[in-house]
């Protein structure tokens, strides 16, 4: 038995798969707020009531915001700022008297694909997560690839490649840089871009109320609205350049989206049109899929460590 353990900043959420992925149990609880050792609590009570219900011990794997630090063995880059700079997996191991595996939730969500997923079988998996923020984890030969640092598939925090004119410098970053592709590429960055846009074509006094957010306005584009198809056809390019960068780097068969934004239909027909302009080859068969699994890749992925 697999248990995987997906470790938000709201929730818990504990899965159990037998060997053909089939899901045994699933079990969620809330994340104690900024506090550590509470969470590790809830995590150890999940898992233990698991193997209680189902009778068996089971391998167990973690996915986590952030990372592992090489230099440390301590949690770093995680937006649940308590993890950050605790010897997590240590410590869940002395807990839960056992190896784990752990990784983080971008990494997970490109193994659950890749293993099981909409990218089964695929030798060489890019797996993107666009919504609040933008990362992405590789997966080569069913092995996710970490890579020296612990950063491989961090593309988020690279500049937007072929850059306009109009996007530079481009817009600040929390990681301290300006221009990364997760200003552009994230939900909470189309829908800023599309208020500066909605700025400079209308009387300032008037643009409060064309604050949209990013599901807002792929519907009104939908509608008709020419402001939001724009913005839409925006972000198409941009996604578009970013994808052939990496597919001029990396080489994927796949590349799988999740996240708010791979909710987006139009993307898998329009970005691939876009992307050969960019990409150093005659032709592209690298394949842009959605998702198999959603929001539910990440738990599962933490399984298949």
């Amino acid at each position: 038995m697999k248990l995987g353990i997906d470790l938000g900043g709201t929730k818990i959420e504990i899965i159990a798969l037998d060997d053909a992925g089939r899901e045994l149990l699933r079990r969620r609880a809330p994340t104690p707020q900024g506090n550590y050792y509470e969470t590790l609590q809830v995590i150890a009570q999940l898992v233990r009531d698991a193997e209680a219900e189902l009778g068996q011990l089971g391998a167990l794997g973690i996915g986590t915001p952030g990372s592992l630090s090489r230099a440390t063995g301590r949690l770093k880059n995680s937006n649940s700022v308590a993890l950050n700079g605790q010897p997590i997996l240590q410590d869940l191991e002395a807990l839960l008297q056992r190896k784990i595996k752990i990784s983080n939730d971008a990494n997970c969500f490109a193994l659950s694909e890749a293993t099981d997923g909409a990218a089964a079988g695929a030798s060489v998996v890019f797996g993107v997560i666009l919504g609040t923020g933008v990362g992405a984890g590789i997966v080569v030969n069913g092995h996710i690839l970490t890579g020296p640092n612990g950063i491989a598939g961090e593309w988020g925090h690279n500049p937007l490649p072929w850059p306009q004119a109009q996007e530079l410098p481009g817009p600040p970053c929390y990681c301290g840089k300006q221009g990364c592709i997760e200003t552009f590429l994230s939900g909470p960055g189309m829908a800023k871009l599309h208020q500066i846009e909605s700025i400079n074509s209308v009387r300032p006094e008037l643009v409060e109320g064309l604050v949209l957010n990013a599901e807002k306005i792929v519907v009104c584009a939908e509608q008709g609205d020419a402001a939001c198809e724009r913005s839409l056809q925006t972000y198409e390019n941009r996604l578009a350049r970013s994808l052939a960068h990496v597919i001029n780097i990396l080489d994927p068969d796949v590349i799988v989206l999740g996240g708010g934004m791979s909710n987006i239909e139009r993307l898998y027909t329009n970005v691939p049109a876009l992307w050969g302009e960019w990409v150093f080859s005659d032709r592209v068969d690298t394949k842009l899929v959605k998702h198999r699994f959603g929001d539910s890749s990440g738990v599962r992925g933490a399984a298949w460590l």
